[in-house]
C-alpha cells in the first residue's frame, strides 16, 4: 500500500481509469461495478462538494467546537455585568415574643411579656466606578471570544482539509484497485496465453510458473486492496455521518492544473501571518494572559462605589417597638487593601510567566506556520510538474508495456520481460493518481493554513469530478 496522505492510504469504489493501455479500459469499468455492487448496500452518491456540506452538520467535532464557542462568548454579558449598576431588594419579618423580668425592691421581680411583629424593607442601588479587577477581566473575556471565534474558524478550516483528505484517500484506494483488477486482466490472459503456447510445443514451463507467480502475488495485492477500499470509505463515511453507495470520481479532462495564485511563496506566507485562524487564536490568548496580569496587579487598586439606598423599618428593636423609621442615603463606599500575605504579588508573577509562554508559543506557531506553508506551495507548486511528468510517463510505459507483448508474441521477448513492463505501467498510473490527489489536497491545505475561502476551492474541485 502506498503513501499518500496521513496517518493512512487505501484504494475505493467508483473511480475512472487513468491515461493508459486500452486493453485495461473494459476492466477498469468492471472494476467499478464490481466495487460499487459487491460491497455496500444502496446507499447515496456523493461528491466532494456534497461530502464538506455533511461534514459541516454531522461531523461530532466541529459541533462540539460551535458549543464550546457559543458558551465562550457568554463570557462577555458575564463580566459587562459586573460593571453596570447593581440593583438590590431585602425584606424581612418577624413575630417576636418579648419577655422582659424588671427587679422589685418591695418584692418579687416583675416579669412581663409582650408579643410584637418586626419588618424591614431596603432598595440598594450599587454602581461601581473603579475597580481594575473586574475591567481587566471585561478585556480578557474580549480576548476570549476572539480566541472561540479563530478555533472555530481553524476547524472549519480543518472540516474542509479532513473531508478532502478522506474522500481523496477513497478515490485514490479505488484507483488502486481498479489497477490491480486490471492487471489480474491481463495477468491471466498472459497465463492462459503461456499455457497454450506450452502445449503447442513453442513455450515453456517457466513461462506458465512466472505468469502463475504474477497472478497469485497480484490476487494477495487484490485482497489489500479490497480492504483499503472498505477502510477509507467508512473513514468518509465517519465524517459525514452516513452510509455512501457511490462517489463522484475525478475526471482528469476536466481538471487544470495551475500554480497558486499569487505565485511567490512570500505572498502565502504574509496570507498566513494575517489571516491564518491558528495565529488569530495564539494572538488572542497572549492578549488573554496579558489581561490575567492585570487582573493580578488590581490586587493592589482600590475599588470605589457608589451607592443609593432606601430602607424602611418597623419596631426594629426592642426599645423601637411600635415605630416606624425610613431612611434614604446617597454615598460613595471606598475599599483599601492594605496586606495579603503575598499572595497578590505571587499572583502576578504566576501571571507574568503565563504570559511568557503564550508569547513563545505565538512565535513558535509563526514558524512552524511559514515551513507547512512552504510545503503546500511546493506541493502545488511542483504537483503542476509531477503531473504532467507523469502523465508522459504513463503514455511511455503503456507504449513499452505494448511493445513488450507483440515482441513476446514474436519470440523476440521473454514473459518475465512483459510482465515486469506491465507492472512498470501500472506503477505510472498509480503515482499518476497519487500526483494527482496530492496536488488536490495541497490546494486545500493551503488555502486552509492561510485563512482563505473555504467553499471556494471545494466548490472549484468539484467541478472536476464526475456525477
Amino acid at each position: 500500500m502506498n503513501a499518500l496522505f496521513q496517518p493512512n492510504t487505501t484504494p475505493f469504489a467508483t473511480a475512472r481509469p487513468l491515461a493508459g493501455a486500452r486493453p485495461a479500459r473494459r476492466a477498469l469499468a468492471l472494476a467499478v461495478t464490481l466495487i460499487g455492487s459487491a460491497f455496500y448496500a444502496p446507499a447515496w452518491s456523493l461528491d466532494l462538494a456534497q461530502a464538506y456540506q455533511a461534514a459541516l452538520t454531522q461531523d461530532a467535532s466541529i459541533r462540539a467546537t460551535m458549543a464550546a464557542t457559543a458558551a465562550r462568548h457568554e463570557r462577555l454579558p458575564q463580566t459587562r455585568a459586573q460593571l453596570l449598576p447593581n440593583l438590590s431588594l431585602s425584606a424581612s419579618r418577624n413575630r417576636n415574643a418579648l419577655e422582659s423580668t424588671t427587679p422589685n425592691f418591695f418584692g418579687p421581680p416583675v416579669t412581663t411579656n409582650r408579643n410584637y411583629t418586626s419588618s424591614n424593607e431596603a432598595l440598594t442601588l450599587r454602581q461601581p466606578l473603579f475597580r481594575a479587577y473586574q475591567m481587566a477581566d471585561y478585556r480578557q473575556a474580549q480576548a476570549q471570544v476572539d480566541d472561540a471565534d479563530a478555533i472555530l474558524e481553524r476547524e472549519l478550516q480543518n472540516v474542509a482539509v479532513r473531508v478532502s483528505s478522506a474522500y481523496f484517500e477513497a478515490l485514490f484506494t479505488a484507483e488502486q484497485l481498479a489497477l490491480v483488477l486490471a492487471q489480474k486482466t491481463t495477468y491471466t490472459s498472459q497465463l492462459d496465453a503461456a499455457k497454450k503456447r506450452f502445449a503447442a510445443g513453442s513455450g515453456t514451463r517457466t513461462d506458465i510458473d512466472e505468469a502463475q507467480a504474477a497472478l497469485d502475488l497480484n490476487v494477495a495485492q487484490e485482497l489489500e486492496a479490497r480492504q483499503n477500499v472498505d477502510f477509507t470509505r467508512r473513514q468518509l463515511q465517519t465524517l459525514v455521518n452516513q452510509p455512501i453507495d457511490h462517489l463522484a470520481a475525478l475526471d482528469p479532462a476536466k481538471m487544470t492544473l495551475t500554480p497558486p495564485s499569487p505565485d511567490r511563496l512570500e505572498d502565502w506566507t504574509e496570507r498566513a501571518e494575517t489571516g491564518s485562524p491558528e495565529i488569530r487564536s495564539l494572538k488572542a490568548q497572549v492578549e488573554t494572559a496579558r489581561r490575567e496580569v492585570e487582573k493580578a496587579q488590581a490586587g493592589h487598586y482600590p475599588t470605589l462605589d457608589a451607592t443609593l439606598q432606601w430602607s424602611r423599618s418597623d419596631s426594629d428593636t426592642v426599645t423601637s417597638v411600635n415605630n416606624r423609621y425610613t431612611n434614604k442615603s446617597l454615598g460613595l463606599q471606598l475599599n483599601v487593601p492594605l496586606f495579603s500575605g503575598g499572595y497578590v504579588n505571587a499572583t502576578v508573577r504566576q501571571a507574568l510567566a503565563d504570559q511568557e509562554r503564550a508569547e513563545q508559543a505565538l512565535e513558535a506557531l509563526r514558524r512552524d506556520l511559514g515551513v507547512r506553508v512552504h510545503r503546500e506551495f511546493r506541493g502545488v507548486t511542483e504537483g503542476v510538474l509531477k503531473v504532467k511528468a507523469l502523465e508522459q510517463a504513463v503514455r511511455s510505459t503503456g507504449q513499452v508495456a505494448l511493445s513488450n507483448r507483440r515482441s513476446f508474441e514474436a519470440g523476440s521477448r521473454t514473459l518475465i520481460d512483459t510482465l515486469n513492463a506491465e507492472q512498470q505501467k501500472v506503477s505510472a498510473q498509480r503515482d499518476l493518481a497519487q500526483a494527482r490527489f496530492i496536488y488536490l489536497i495541497s490546494r486545500v491545505r493551503l488555502q486552509a493554513l492561510t485563512g482563505g475561502e473555504k467553499t471556494g476551492v471545494i466548490t472549484q474541485i468539484n467541478g472536476w469530478l464526475t456525477p
